[in-house]
């Protein structure tokens, strides 16, 4: 039996094109959403248990069900200790032959490595921002101007930091977090 896996990282990404390659090759097949850098994968896991010797696990591209080389050699090695073949079809690569094992794991590499590089290439990227003065991360809860007008009033003594911010609509702690933004910036 061919069961194929097909993964796509968000639920508003489109499994069509894998789903397409897949449909004529397999048996079976199993859709995910989620990340592949993701610890736990309830659908691999399942499709992984239903695995028997002489199936094969058949993937449309080598990332759809790995993310770094160790993880694909060791799964690649578990399912061979089972008896079960593993395909990646957009590289015509079976691990049932030496060479398909061969091509495999220079894949794997080659994988990791991408993956390696994109995550070096954002945080030189998010470093290179920082050095600019760019904000990395989720907006601020409030505006400059808000914190302002916060500090004015409390260091006057016309409202307290829990009134603030209760008119602003946020936590005390949020307008803490504000005013050390602004007032104790080195």
């Amino acid at each position: 039996m061919k069961i194929g896996y097909l993964r796509v990282s968000t639920e508003s990404q489109k499994e069509d094109r894998q789903e397409d390659g897949l449909k004529a090759l397999c048996d079976e097949i199993y859709v995910e959403k989620i990340s592949g850098a993701s610890k736990k994968r309830p659908v691999y896991q399942e499709v992984i248990g239903k695995l028997r010797p002489g199936d094969a696990l058949v993937v449309w591209d080598l990332d759809r069900a790995f993310r770094s080389t160790v993880d694909a050699l060791l799964e690649a090695e578990k399912l061979r200790h089972r008896g079960i073949a593993f395909q990646i079809v957009n590289l015509n690569v079976d691990t049932a032959t030496p060479s398909g094992e061969l091509i495999y794991t220079v894949m794997a590499a080659f994988a990791q490595f991408e993956r390696q590089t994109l995550i070096r290439r954002t945080r030189e990227g998010m470093e290179a921002a920082r050095r600019r003065g760019v904000h990395i991360g989720r907006p601020y809860k409030l505006h400059l101007e808000e914190i302002i007008l916060a500090h004015s009033r409390i260091e006057a003594g016309q409202s307290t930091l829990s009134e603030m911010a209760a008119e602003f609509g946020c936590s005390r702690e949020t307008l803490v977090q504000g005013l050390r933004r602004i007032c104790y910036q080195d």
